[in-house]
């Protein structure tokens, strides 16, 4: 009973800092790990340690998943240079920097190093998406650092398995190569099948509230099977979703996908609330290990690490940009237009933000793993300091940098927009009943202003004049159940007809597309 008060209060707490993380315009993740940190050193609040397996099948699955299903394959292969060296080669390189530090400062057996480095290397999916979701950040540079975000976690985490088991015995490379190859091919068919199948049992489900519980219950099951199958959890489930996104739309009601967004939404943001605000939680248990005469350099230690971390990225960024941005002058027009700029390269190095993957990786090292604390320690302070100092910082840094205005998703919208209602007028081209008439009116009405992207003012006195003719049915709704005329079946049946109009008038809302 005890962790379910606490459970109730740590959500309104951080509904709380959430509302005030957007009024100041501070990331929600910043403020709830540094809140969870002050939480722990308070008098009575129990301790709440963190099992790392159930932290990765509750708190990252669904949250890679939420992330993966918005994925663009057309963005990840127009941005594939950039991702491959973010997504691999600022793993290595930060790997290689971290082990290099603990293997000289802390004096860590070298595998144990590399442990450390894998453990920290990563940025995190999480923090990545609850971040960039509050920022206008410019289209090229979202697509990379979440694609980024999806697919860095298997880089680290396979580099952090060798090492943990190098440092429990020999590990020979030449046997070990083929089992990597065999795990990566063997997770991205498992996550292709199990997306088809996921899809073929969904679209049998006519219940909505039915569907979206399989659906959680089916991102859970695919990481457990992937990581019981000895594969890659996360390559799977990135696959997974991926393969839903591509095929569900036209096999799915809207009714149920309006549903299952809507549901998803909260129960990732949940999930967001709760992981970050436990991570903050794990302090008081970190430093009461650490109690001794070695805790001072200890401290020292984690400082450094996290300093190397960030400088670190930062080099790797600028450095392969200056690089692409000098190839790139003796390529094609295209080329030169997608290399990227030196101000974002400095937003994307920032925006290294660890999370939950690096506290879960730090927990579940064996109890007698070499400098086992200090470890925690480090990738503890790495996580609170990325979050709390980046995410913190990124306001006024978006200000210095002035991207300026990104239209290139308001562009491609206008241009599907007028597509899909010209699709429209074709098939009704033929129709010559009134009732068709009446709908081509309405259609054209839309092509009209859809011919005209550029003229803001007349999309917004369309959409403002139906929300004004919309609230003036919800009157006369409301008066019809008032006076008796109609019971409550016929007024919620009614409602949700409006509600649907009113949900194509208004602006885009924040239903994050999933498994539907």
């Amino acid at each position: 009973m005890a962790l379910f008060e606490l459970t109730l209060v740590l959500l309104l707490i951080a509904v709380a800092l959430t509302a005030l993380s957007r009024r100041v315009r501070v990331p929600y993740p910043s403020l709830l790990a540094l809140a969870g940190a002050g939480i722990a050193f308070l008098p009575g609040v129990p301790k709440i340690e963190i099992d790392p397996e159930l932290v990765l099948v509750l708190f990252i699955a669904p949250v890679l998943l939420d992330a993966a299903y918005d994925t663009s394959l057309r963005d990840l292969n127009r941005y594939r240079v950039s991702l491959v060296m973010l997504a691999l080669g600022a793993v290595v390189f930060t790997t290689a920097t971290v082990a290099f530090v603990g293997w000289k400062i802390a004096g860590l057996p070298v595998a144990a190093a590399i442990a450390l480095g894998a453990i920290v290397a990563p940025p995190d999916a999480v923090a990545a998406s609850a971040v960039l979701g509050q920022f206008k950040v410019p289209y090229r540079i979202t697509a990379i650092l979440q694609g980024e975000s999806l697919l860095n976690d298997a880089t680290a985490l396979l580099i952090y398995r060798f090492a943990v088991a190098a440092t429990l015995g020999p590990v020979l490379l030449s046997s070990a190569a083929p089992m990597i190859a065999l795990s990566t091919v063997g997770s991205l068919a498992a996550g292709y099948v199990l997306g088809r199948l996921s899809l073929a049992v969904l679209v049998r489900i006519e219940d909505a509230a039915s569907g979206t519980v399989l659906q959680f219950a089916g991102t859970f099951g695919v990481w457990i099977l992937a990581d019981r199958l000895g594969l890659s959890a996360i390559i799977t489930i990135v696959v997974y979703a991926m393969t839903i996104a591509r095929t569900a739309p036209r096999r799915m009601s809207a009714r149920k996908r309006v549903s299952s967004y809507s549901v998803w939404e909260t129960a990732v943001f949940v999930l967001n609330v709760l992981a970050f605000v436990l991570m903050g939680l794990q302090a008081r248990s970190i430093v009461e290990r650490l109690a001794g005469a070695g805790q001072a350099d200890a401290f020292l230690f984690a400082a450094v690490v996290l300093a190397v971390v960030i400088v670190s990225r930062l080099v790797w960024v600028l450095g392969y940009g200056a690089v692409i941005r000098w190839l790139a002058r003796f390529g094609s027009a295209d080329r030169r237009v997608e290399a990227p700029t030196f101000r974002g390269g400095v937003l994307v190095g920032w925006c290294g933000m660890r999370g939950l993957v690096t506290l879960a990786a730090a927990f579940a090292l064996p109890a007698d793993f070499p400098g086992r604390d200090p470890i925690v320690l480090a990738a503890f302070t790495v996580v609170l300091g990325t979050l709390v100092l980046q995410g913190m910082s990124l306001k006024p840094l978006l200000r210095i940098l002035d991207l300026g205005l990104d239209e290139t998703v308001d562009k491609e919208v206008a241009r599907a927009r007028l597509a899909v209602t010209q699709a429209a007028l074709d098939i009704l081209s033929g129709k010559t009943s009134s009732a068709a008439a009446v709908v081509r009116e309405q259609y054209a009405a839309q092509h009209s202003i859809a011919e005209n992207p550029g003229d803001a003012k007349g999309v917004t006195e369309y959409d403002r004049l139906r929300l004004y003719a919309i609230k003036s049915q919800r009157d006369a709704l409301e008066e019809l159940r008032r006076n008796g005329t109609i019971g409550d079946e016929a007024y919620h049946r009614l409602e949700e007809e409006i509600d649907w109009t009113e949900l194509a008038a208004s602006p885009p809302g924040r239903f994050q597309p999933l498994t539907t």
